[in-house]
Formats: C-alpha cells, sequence, structure tokens
C-alpha cells in the first residue's frame, strides 16, 4: 500500500461527520471535545434555523457570492443580506465555542462545509433553477467557494494554533449530480447530468485550491452518506479520505475501494446509526452500541475481501456515525460520539 504523507489522524481515530442536535453551541462544543477529544469537529447546529443548515452555514462562506432564503431554498442574489449575516454570526458563534475548549490541542481537528457540487444543486439562480443548470455559475460557485475556504482555514488555524487541520466536503449530491436525478423546480423532470470528468475538475479545483492552504497542506476528506458513493472519482481530484455509510457499501464497489486505498486513500467508515433516541426504552448498553467490536465487524470483512494487510488497517481507517446527528437526541448524540472512540480502538487493538 501507498501510504499518504497528508493523513494527519492516527491509528485507532474516531470522529463526528458534522452536525449535533440542540441549540447550545458550547454545550455542543464540550461534547465534543469531550467524547472526541483526540479528533474534535465544528458543530453544526441546525435546529437553530436557516443559516446554520449545511447549505446555509456554506452560503455564508461565499466570497462575493451571497444567497438569500426563499420560500424554495437558497437562492442567489446580488447583495447580503440578513439571512447570510445570521450564517456567518452562528458559525462565529461555533468558532468561539470551539476555541474556548480547544485551548492547548494539538494534532488534528476537522471542519466541515458543503462541497461544490452539492452547493451548485441546492442553490437556486434568480430564475428559480439550480445552479447547476448553467455551467458557468457552477463555476463561479466553486471558485467563490474555495476563497471562502482558505479564508475559514486560516481563522481556524489562528484560533487553534496548535491544530491539524482537516477539512470536510460534503457531497451528498453527487452521486445524484452524476447520474441526473437532481429534480429541476417543477418537480416534473431532472437536471442533465454532468460529465465525470467535469464533475472531477471542479472538485479538484477546490481540493488543490484549499489542500494547499498551511505550511504542511490541509488534507480534504469528501463525504456523502448516500449509496454509490464514486470513490475513485473522488480520490483522483484529490481526496485525502473519503467519509460513507458503511451501511450502503455494495461487493460492486470493491473493486474501486481497494484499487484507492492502495493508491493512498484513507476511509471514515460510518458505522454507528444517526438518529437514535437514548431514552426510548432500550437499556443502557444494548442495540447498535452494545459490542464495539462488532460494530467494526464489517469494516474487517471489507478488509479481508479487498486483500490488503490487516497491519494497515487502523491506520487508513477512521471510525464515525455513519451520518450527521442532527436527528439524534443529545444524550444519544453523545453515546453515540463515545461508541465510535470505542469501536476504533477496538479496530486498533484487533485488525483480523
Amino acid at each position: 500500500m501507498t501510504e499518504t504523507a497528508t493523513r494527519p489522524w492516527g491509528a485507532g481515530a474516531a470522529t463526528g461527520v458534522g452536525s449535533m442536535p440542540g441549540e447550545d453551541a458550547r454545550e455542543t462544543a464540550r461534547t465534543v471535545t469531550g467524547e472526541v477529544g483526540d479528533f474534535p469537529f465544528l458543530p453544526e447546529l441546525p435546529a437553530r434555523g436557516p443559516g446554520a443548515d449545511m447549505v446555509g452555514r456554506s452560503a455564508g462562506m461565499l466570497v462575493d457570492v451571497y444567497a438569500h432564503l426563499q420560500p424554495s431554498g437558497w437562492r442567489i442574489a446580488d447583495r447580503p443580506g440578513m439571512d447570510s449575516r445570521r450564517a456567518r454570526s452562528w458559525l462565529g458563534e461555533d468558532l468561539d465555542a470551539l476555541e474556548e475548549f480547544t485551548q492547548g490541542h494539538t494534532g488534528p481537528l476537522k471542519v466541515q462545509a458543503t462541497g461544490p457540487w452539492t452547493l451548485a444543486a441546492a442553490l437556486e439562480l434568480r430564475g428559480g433553477e439550480a445552479a447547476l443548470r448553467d455551467p458557468g455559475a457552477c463555476r463561479d460557485l466553486a471558485a467563490s467557494l474555495a476563497e471562502g475556504l482558505r479564508a475559514h482555514l486560516a481563522e481556524v488555524r489562528r484560533r487553534v494554533p496548535g491544530a491539524e487541520v482537516v477539512l470536510q466536503l460534503d457531497e451528498p449530491s453527487v452521486t445524484a449530480v452524476l447520474t441526473g436525478r437532481i429534480a429541476t423546480a417543477s418537480g416534473y423532470r431532472t437536471y442533465r447530468a454532468v460529465d465525470r470528468a467535469v464533475v472531477e475538475g471542479t472538485l479538484g479545483d477546490v481540493i488543490g485550491a484549499v489542500g494547499a492552504t498551511g505550511p504542511a497542506g490541509t488534507p480534504v476528506v469528501v463525504h456523502s452518506c448516500a449509496p454509490d458513493v464514486p470513490f475513485a472519482l473522488l480520490h483522483r481530484a484529490g481526496a485525502a479520505a473519503v467519509s460513507y455509510d458503511a451501511g450502503l457499501l455494495t461487493e460492486r464497489q470493491d473493486e474501486q475501494i481497494g484499487e484507492a486505498v492502495e493508491g493512498g486513500l484513507g476511509l471514515f467508515a460510518g458505522v454507528v446509526p444517526a438518529t437514535g433516541n437514548a431514552s426510548a426504552g432500550t437499556p443502557a448498553g444494548a442495540g447498535p452500541m452494545s459490542d464495539p467490536a462488532g460494530s467494526v465487524g464489517g469494516v474487517r470483512t471489507l478488509w479481508r475481501r479487498l486483500g490488503l494487510p490487516p497491519q494497515a488497517l487502523a491506520g487508513t481507517v477512521a471510525i464515525t456515525p455513519a451520518c450527521g446527528l442532527a436527528g439524534a437526541d443529545p444524550e444519544y448524540a453523545r453515546r453515540a460520539l463515545a461508541h465510535c472512540v470505542r469501536a476504533a480502538g477496538s479496530l486498533a487493538r484487533d485488525p483480523e
């Protein structure tokens, strides 16, 4: 296997995907740093409302491109307004909380933003259709996003100077973009599939632009909790790792995953259910979080199918929930993160 020099997380790593339940930034930062302190992440709290959601937060990061909230969703506008100011305000609040609870932190720290293709599928042009329909708008969005992300990463480094910052680009729509399954505004048809080379090239441009930030570069993880994640394409675009829902993998993806991993790609395996209620009558320790070793059994099985050396497993695969935890209750979210840490430890101790 080829090792990658841009992987700051070590063997037995665990972290979260991004979103968390609730509206209290300080309490959430306390939970995140308490449960995944070796690999914390900047939480997103969409329960606060528009602008705290995945798309709204990233729209607020754009440079010289603005978005207002309409009944149908986020729409590109000529000038900044209340919605974009609110998004930036909440991001600042989240950064304040993270800074408070990561004093002295050294090592990996993950931040998340919506990737260029999911953003193009979600943001509307002035006529109400998605930016995805306009290749020029897609290019402008990607360039604006890259510039905004460079500033965001610099701010994170300023606040947590010991951190080795990892950027996660959330691309849950990338497979639908590639296969022409993004619905138009009317809902009666779909936008034309975007050529794979164009998708790869645009992602590569954004990853290249932000991956050069900082003295040691910024590893970029691409996350999708949708089926049929295009591992090979994301690897060629420059992703250091791909984050996915392990329950959605199929054996027909083995070949591309194996080749990408042998080429240096890391994996963020989502093995813990993203939704649950810790007080719904399930006895403590029961259910999907009762056995850390069992939670990563599928990861070991995948590794054996790929024919990869067991000693490389724990250093290549980090453990996460299957997706963001915003739909869970706070206690379940806390337990899910803690369980990811235990499951990753199990994988490190016994990769076979």
